[in-house]
């Protein structure tokens, strides 16, 4: 099996990540931090919005299974790309629409993606496309967040209904095992 990498953020990194753990062809999903200046960061630096981080998802995939233009489909419908350093209730440039690409190839689709989703939106999308640099993986709290956590506030009013969106829209899309 062949492996790629993908980086997106979507404002926080709990409802990124439990969408695409149900993902067919999605082999890992990892929170954490990438775009800032500052090493290592923390969690508490990363809300003070002072590092220039934002939290993103790392995802493992088949491409044989998936697509990275199937991904950035369900990344487009699960958050608002329109809002700018924004996602409902959580503000702030930690929180912006951005995809980072590993590859030329996923640069040229991101682009593509980005142009075919302005006809989708009726504001314009203000996703950040950048070339992916250092990625720190988030503390071990965060990861599997909305698995360990399905009751907890956030989770349960936040991340709940974008994961029920994704089942809804994209129920070719989920692991077997999910189903």
């Amino acid at each position: 099996m062949t492996t790629e990498i993908a980086t997106l953020g979507g404002g926080c990194f709990w409802c990124t990540e439990a969408v695409f753990q149900q993902m067919a062809g999605i082999t890992a999903v990892e929170s954490g931090y990438t775009g800032g200046q500052v090493a290592n960061p923390s969690y508490e630096q990363i809300c003070e919005g002072t590092t220039g981080h934002a939290e993103v998802v790392r995802l493992s995939f088949d491409p044989a299974v998936v697509s990275f233009r199937e991904i950035l489909e369900v990344f487009f419908t699960i958050h608002d790309p329109t809002t700018l350093n924004r996602q409902g209730n959580d503000v702030g440039t930690q929180y912006r629409s951005v995809i980072y690409y590993h590859t030329p190839q996923q640069q040229e689709t991101a682009k593509q993606v980005i142009s075919e989703m302005a006809n989708v939106w009726d504001a314009p999308i203000v996703t950040e496309l950048s070339p992916a640099v250092t990625y720190y993986k988030a503390e071990s709290y965060h990861q599997n967040y909305f698995r360990q956590n399905p009751l907890q506030g956030y989770c349960a009013f936040i991340v709940a209904p974008k994961v029920s969106k994704f089942r809804q829209t994209f129920r070719d899309r989920i692991k077997s095992e999910m189903t």
